[in-house]
């Protein structure tokens, strides 16, 4: 049997989970999110979701992929074997390993209009427009159908040759170098910003407690959306890097270090884009691609020293960009790896053409198919893998499956505050998302 793939060091895959969940929901909502509900009244919230997912969903997907050293697929048909039905739990795992390929498909688009204003940064093209309207113009012009297929394709080739190295050689290699990157550019940013004239309100904004927005439910329901996207638990990406990983590593040790430096990441990005906006009067009420696309370049083309601040950003955000897909392509690699006994350059191959069509066919229609992703697919899919680990395998399992490569066992409530606390909250993120129309 073919040696499978793994991580070389335990630094490459913490790098290559971190990378996997800062991403845009970091840059370009996390931000607005603390800005409209209060500041440290959402951030108090926020810190209490991301403890309690990063200690037992982020540790459960960990686990299950490397106990089972497979996919969402596999791993589910492992799991539901032990009632004697492998085929409904390889079903059922077709659900995120799927949902794993739209979103990378979805994501291919975003990195490609990152590639494009990044270059952009470099010929002066970013910053080129007038006024906001303008900004917003080349904007629309980029993420209209068929509006960005260079960049795009170009995005995706670049995601082809690395992961095509496999993964402590490509995807591992990839992290370690954009990912120190990105977090030195960003506190680059943040010390720039902070000797900016207004930066202090922005400061003042960031830090605030508004009692009245802490008791606000949606502050919590977002809070917990963030949260739970933030970690990019999903049933998929999560399990596949786990998959990857030796006995001797702690899975509980890692799951922390990637909530810490994902947390990092997100107040970085809000540090220094709340008190860039305060620099100019202005507060921050818009997220999405219009915050990062259209507001962000308007506020640089007219601050001093903008051309500078804008290249830093836009390579930065291209790093964080490129590493969460790294990630959601190597699911459905993994996954038609090891189905049908293919090496990995086909693999990468059959998906990457996969990815290049559908995603140069949905340019236009982006936005909703990633809010189908978002608030269907991927809280679904993480309640099935955590039923799937938390309630169709064996206590005693699931428990030396954490246990492994820890000196001291985990705390005695972790199994039950995973399969009661946790699998629930799941649903009820999709339930919250389904009537809220999203809230990560």
């Amino acid at each position: 049997m073919k040696k499978r793939d793994s991580f070389a060091t335990r630094l490459g895959f913490v790098l290559a989970c971190i990378g996997s969940a800062v991403g845009m929901g970091n840059l370009w909502m996390f931000p607005t999110r603390v800005s409209l509900y209060g500041g440290g009244s959402f951030l108090i919230p926020y810190f209490i979701f991301v403890i309690l997912i990063a200690s037992t969903g982020v540790i459960g997907e960990m686990a299950f992929g490397r106990a089972t050293r497979s996919g969402p697929v596999n791993a589910f048909g492992m799991a539901t074997e032990n009632k004697g039905n492998r085929k409904l739990g390889e079903a059922l795992g077709l659900i995120p390993s799927i949902g794993a390929l739209a979103m990378a498909i979805g994501y291919t688009i975003v990195v490609g209009w990152i590639l494009k204003y990044a270059v952009g940064t470099f010929t002066g093209a970013t910053l080129a427009a007038t006024d906001i309207d303008g900004y917003g113009a080349a904007f629309g012009s980029t993420s209209s159908a068929f509006g960005n297929n260079g960049w795009q394709i170009a995005a995706l080739a670049i995601y082809m040759a690395i992961t095509m190295m496999g993964i402590g050689k490509g995807i591992e290699k990839a992290n370690k170098i954009m990912m120190p990157l990105f977090f030195l550019l960003f506190v680059g940013l943040g010390v720039y910003i902070a000797f900016q004239p207004g930066a202090a309100e922005g400061y003042r904004y960031f830090f605030r407690v508004d009692p009245v927005a802490l008791a606000d439910p949606m502050t919590w329901i977002y809070a917990l959306g963030q949260a739970f996207f933030s970690l990019s638990i999903a049933g998929n990406g999560t399990i596949i890097y786990g998959s990857y990983l030796p006995d001797e590593e702690n899975i509980p040790a890692s799951a922390a270090r990637v909530a810490f430096f994902d947390t990092l990441a997100a107040c970085l990005a809000a540090l220094v884009i709340i008190p860039a906006m305060a620099t100019t009067g202005s507060q921050l009420d818009q997220g999405g691609p219009g915050l990062m696309f259209i507001f962000l370049p308007h506020l640089f083309h007219n601050m001093p020293g903008g051309s500078i601040f804008a290249i830093i950003f836009f390579v930065a955000v291209l790093f964080a960009g490129m590493t969460s897909l790294l990630n959601l392509y190597e699911t459905p690699i993994a996954t038609l790896q090891e189905k049908f006994n293919i090496s990995r350059i086909p693999a990468c191959i059959i998906i990457g053409v996969i990815g290049a069509a559908v995603s140069l066919c949905i340019q236009g229609i982006v936005s909703g198919w990633m809010d189908v992703l978002s608030i269907y697919i991927c809280p679904l899919g993480a309640g099935l893998a955590g039923i799937m680990f938390f309630w169709f395998c064996k206590k005693q399992y699931v428990e030396e499956q954490v246990n492994k490569g820890r000196n001291k066992p985990m705390f005695g409530w972790f199994y039950p505050l995973c399969k009661y606390v946790f699998c629930p909250i799941c649903f009820l993120v999709l339930l919250l998302g389904a009537l809220n129309g999203g809230i990560g």
